[in-house]
């Protein structure tokens, strides 16, 4: 059934922040900020990795790289659209807004928690890609296999960021679903190439999100999220970036 894959991924995530509730309890402040920074070394390497995988070909017995150009015009127009729409304060307001209904206003670290997490686990190829299988083959697969990796994810966090990273399922229902509901109209436009540069973009905003769980958020990751809008167009450009 289309839509199945999302729904194990939301709940996957829900039971992460759940069992992160239940361990972090038992950590004092200093495990947390390990925990929490060895969380951002991880997602800084998931960034690195997928990053260079896009930009990096071997020819031979040599490797090139490419796409310099695709990432500084992606991230350049994307900052000036997201910080002219505030994308990251709008998140923030959300935050706010769930943190009040949820009855976790005493949480200082909620809004954080959930906007770090929602951008971790929304961010990449995997999300659209199995959405798109989801809603029209009705295969989960690439969902399942996210869901998996999410849970993780969550359950590191939460130890640290507390139950706002929990409602990151929300986003991620949203987002999948939307994309399930739309993947006929969606997957023409997904071609090799835009997933290609969608995943390369999104691993260096996923690299984004690991430097501010390491040294604290100075990057407003939000406000980037545009490029990779701009990442999927630039493969129907008549030229190459």
């Amino acid at each position: 059934m289309p839509g199945t894959g999302t729904i194990i991924n939301v709940a996957a995530i829900i039971i992460g922040g759940f069992l992160g509730t239940i361990f972090g309890k038992g950590f004092s402040e200093r495990h947390q900020d390990t925990l929490c920074k060895s969380c951002g070394i991880c997602v800084l390497f998931l960034g690195i990795a997928g990053a260079l995988e896009g930009m990096l070909t071997v020819s031979g017995n040599s490797v090139k790289s490419g796409g310099t150009m695709l990432i500084i015009a992606c991230l350049a127009l994307g900052a000036l659209v997201g910080e002219t729409i505030n994308l990251e304060d709008r998140f923030e307001a959300f935050g706010e807004w769930l943190k009040i209904k949820s009855g976790n206003a005493k949480d200082k670290k909620f809004v954080e928690g959930f906007v770090t997490a929602s951008l971790t686990v929304c961010i990449g190829a995997m999300a659209i890609v199995g959405a798109i299988q989801d809603g029209i083959l009705g295969d989960p697969s690439v969902l399942v296999t996210k869901a998996i990796l999410d849970l993780i994810i969550i359950m590191v966090m939460t130890c640290s960021w507390g139950k706002g990273c929990a409602f990151s399922a929300i986003p991620v229902a949203v987002l999948q679903g939307s994309v399930t509901a739309l993947s006929a109209f969606i997957k023409p436009i997904m071609t090799e190439e835009a997933l290609a540069n969608l995943s390369m973009i999104g691993s260096i905003l996923i690299f984004c999100v690991g430097l501010n769980l390491v040294w604290g958020r100075k990057i407003r990751v939000a406000n980037l999220l545009p490029a990779i809008v701009f990442a999927v167009a630039a493969a129907f450009l008549p030229f190459e970036l």
